[in-house]
C-alpha cells in the first residue's frame, strides 16, 4: 500500500478496510506499518508533529495508524508491526560495528532494503502465520526518504512473482470547484512516478470529494495501465467505518483474492453495517468535554476519538466532543467552558503546562456530580484535586512538575529512579490489574483481574494512601503485589472514575470499551436527568412571553 500526490489521503483507514474485509473472508491477516522517518519511534516526538503514540500489549510505542489496524481487524499487534527507517539503520549499523559483514562496503542497496525486506517477512515466520500481509509505506511516492521502502518492495513484487504480491497505490483525484470537473493528472503523475522506480499498481483507491464516475474511471485506467474494475472510488465517508462497505460494494475484496488465486467465502459485514447505521443515525446526542492542552490537533487523541465513537453505538448516541484548553479554564474559569456537558474526559499528557486547569475542571465536575473520566494524568490530576479540595491538602502536587513539595500526593516509580534516557524507558505494555467487587470498574469490566496498555513514569504515592481512603476515595484497582494503584474512584459520585492506563487503546467498534461504554450511558443518563429536570421546572413569566411571542 503506497500513498502519493498528498500525504494524510488515508492511507492506514485503506490499509485497516481491507484487512477487515479479508478477515471477514475467514483469512489471516497481518498489517505492518513502514515509517520513513529516522526516530527509532515515536515515543519522544512532539504530538502536534506526530499525533497520538499508539502503545502496543508488548509495550511497543507505534504510530498511530497501528490504532486503525487494531480497531478494524479486532486483534491486538506488537513490535514486529511498526518499523522505521530509524530502527532498520539502526539494525544494519550494529551489525557492521560487530563486523557481521567482514568488511564488506555497507550500502543502501542491497544492505537497507534487505533489512526492511527481513522485517516484512518476519510475520511470515510468526506462530499464528497470516494468509496475507498489508504493508503501508508511510509518506508518498517522490519522498526522498521513501525510497529505501519502495525499492525493497519493488525487489519483494520481483522476488515474490506477480501471483504472490499485489501492489495498491493511494492517490488523490480533486475536484476542482470552479471548473466544475475532477482531474486525474495528479493521478496519472503519481503513477509514473510510482512506474519510474520499477513498480506498477494493480489496483488503485482514488480518494475523492464525491463518487467517481465510470467514463473518469475508465480515464484513469487508460492512461494508468490499471484495469478499471480495480480503479476504485474512495470518496468522503460519513465516518471512517463506511470505507470497508464502500470498497466492497466496489469488489476490492473480490479483485484481491483472485489476484492470489484466494478461494474465500464472502464476507459477513451484517454486524458491521448495523454499527455503521447506528453511527450515522443515532437516537439521541450528548456532549463530552475533553480537557487537554493538544485540542488544537485532534490526532494527539485519535484512540480517545474512536473510543467515544464505539461507545455511542452502545448507547444509541452521538457523542459530540466538545474540545476544551485547560489553559482556558486556568484564565477563565471552569463554569464558562463546562456548565452544559453530560461528561468531562481528562486524557494523558506530560508536562506542566495546562495541569492547574485540568484541576480546576476537575473539581468543578466532582462538585456539580458530572459524569468524570481520567486517564493517565487525568487520574493523577484527579487525586491532587482530591487531596487539596477534600483532604484539605492545598500543597498537594505531583512530583513530576516540582522536586520540592511539601504534599507529592503524585511520584515517580520506584524502578524509574536513576533512568535518564527517554526513549522507551516508561512503564508501557499490558500490565493486570485486580478490581474491588464493589466498585464502579468491576460493575463495568465484570471480572476481577484485567490487563491494560500503560505508558507512564509517575504513580499515585503509596504515603498518602490511607488519608485519601478515610477522606471518601476508593482505590478500586491495584496491582497483583497492591503497591500500585491503577484506579480511583468517588463511591457517592454519579460517576466518576480516574484510571492510570489507557482504556481507549483497547477498544473496538463492535465491543466498545468497558469504562468508555459506561462512561458514556451515564452521561446519555445526566443528559436525561437535566432534560427531566428543565422540563419539571415552572416557566418564569420571562420565558412564557418568549415562547408566545
Amino acid at each position: 500500500m503506497t500513498g502519493g500526490v498528498v500525504s494524510s489521503l488515508g492511507k492506514g483507514i485503506a490499509a485497516s478496510s481491507i484487512g477487515l474485509l479479508l478477515k471477514k473472508r475467514g483469512l489471516k491477516v497481518a498489517n505492518l506499518k513502514c515509517d520513513p522517518y529516522l526516530n527509532v519511534d515515536p515515543g519522544t516526538m512532539n504530538p502536534f508533529q506526530h499525533g497520538e503514540v499508539f502503545v502496543t500489549d508488548d509495550g511497543s510505542e507505534t504510530d498511530l495508524d497501528l490504532g486503525h489496524y487494531e480497531r478494524f481487524i479486532d486483534q491486538s499487534l506488537g513490535k514486529d508491526h511498526n518499523v522505521t527507517t530509524g530502527q532498520i539503520y539502526n539494525t544494519v549499523i550494529t551489525r557492521e560495528r560487530r563486523g557481521d559483514y567482514l568488511g564488506a562496503t555497507v550500502q543502501v542497496i542491497p544492505h537497507i532494503t534487505e533489512e526492511i525486506k527481513n522485517r516484512i517477512k518476519k510475520l511470515e515466520k510468526a506462530e499464528d502465520k497470516p494468509d496475507l500481509t498489508i504493508v503501508e509505506i508511510g509518506g508518498t511516492v517522490g519522498d526522498i526518504e521513501s525510497l529505501p521502502f519502495l525499492e525493497a518492495i519493488r525487489q519483494m513484487g520481483q522476488d515474490e512473482g506477480p501471483a504472490n504480491a499485489m501492489f495498491i497505490h493511494v492517490t488523490l483525484v480533486p475536484y476542482i470547484r470552479t471548473a466544475g470537473e475532477f482531474k486525474t493528472k495528479p493521478t496519472q503523475h503519481s503513477v509514473r512516478e510510482l512506474q519510474s522506480i520499477g513498480i506498477q499498481p494493480n489496483m488503485l483507491l482514488c480518494r475523492s470529494a464525491k463518487p467517481l464516475s465510470e467514463p473518469l474511471r475508465q480515464k484513469i485506467s487508460l492512461f494508468c495501465s490499471v484495469p478499471t474494475k480495480a480503479v476504485i472510488s474512495a470518496e468522503d465517508a460519513s465516518t471512517i467505518y463506511a470505507v470497508p462497505l464502500a470498497f466492497h460494494s466496489q469488489r476490492a475484496d473480490d479483485i484481491i483474492c483472485e489476484h492470489f488465486g484466494l478461494d474465500a467465502p464472502a464476507p459477513d459485514l451484517d454486524e458491521w453495517e448495523t454499527m455503521v447505521e447506528k453511527i450515522t443515525n443515532p437516537s439521541r446526542r450528548i456532549k463530552i468535554g475533553i480537557c487537554g492542552k493538544y485540542v488544537n490537533l485532534k490526532d494527539a487523541y485519535k484512540s480517545i476519538i474512536e473510543a467515544f465513537t464505539h461507545a455511542g453505538v452502545y448507547s444509541d448516541a452521538e457523542v459530540n466532543l466538545v474540545w476544551v484548553s485547560s489553559e482556558d479554564i486556568k484564565q477563565s474559569g471552569a463554569e464558562k467552558f463546562l456548565h452544559d456537558l453530560d461528561g468531562l474526559l481528562i486524557p494523558g499528557g506530560f508536562g506542566e503546562r495546562g495541569v492547574e486547569g485540568k484541576i480546576e475542571a476537575i473539581r468543578y465536575v466532582r462538585e456539580k456530580n458530572v459524569p468524570f473520566l481520567g486517564i493517565c494524568l487525568g487520574m493523577q490530576c484527579a487525586v491532587i484535586e482530591y487531596a487539596r479540595n477534600v483532604c484539605n491538602l492545598k500543597e498537594a502536587h505531583s512530583y513530576e512538575f516540582y522536586r520540592e513539595l511539601k504534599h507529592p500526593v503524585i511520584h515517580l516509580m520506584a524502578d524509574q529512579e536513576g533512568v535518564t534516557e527517554l526513549g522507551g524507558t516508561m512503564r508501557l505494555g499490558a500490565y493486570p490489574c485486580l478490581l474491588d467487587k464493589n466498585s464502579v470498574a468491576f460493575e463495568a469490566y465484570q471480572t476481577a483481574e484485567i490487563y491494560e496498555r500503560h505508558r507512564h513514569r509517575y504513580e499515585l504515592n503509596n504515603a498518602y494512601r490511607t488519608m485519601l481512603q478515610e477522606n471518601g476515595l476508593v482505590l478500586s484497582g491495584l496491582s497483583p503485589d497492591e503497591r500500585l494503584v491503577e484506579i480511583v474512584e468517588i463511591s457517592d459520585h454519579r460517576w466518576f472514575v480516574g484510571v492510570q492506563f489507557h482504556p481507549e487503546l483497547k477498544s473496538r467498534p463492535t465491543r466498545p470499551h468497558p469504562l468508555f461504554r459506561d462512561f458514556v450511558k451515564a452521561s446519555v443518563e445526566y443528559n436525561r436527568h437535566k432534560a427531566d429536570r428543565t422540563l419539571n421546572e415552572p416557566a418564569s413569566s420571562t420565558d412564557y412571553t418568549r415562547s408566545k411571542g
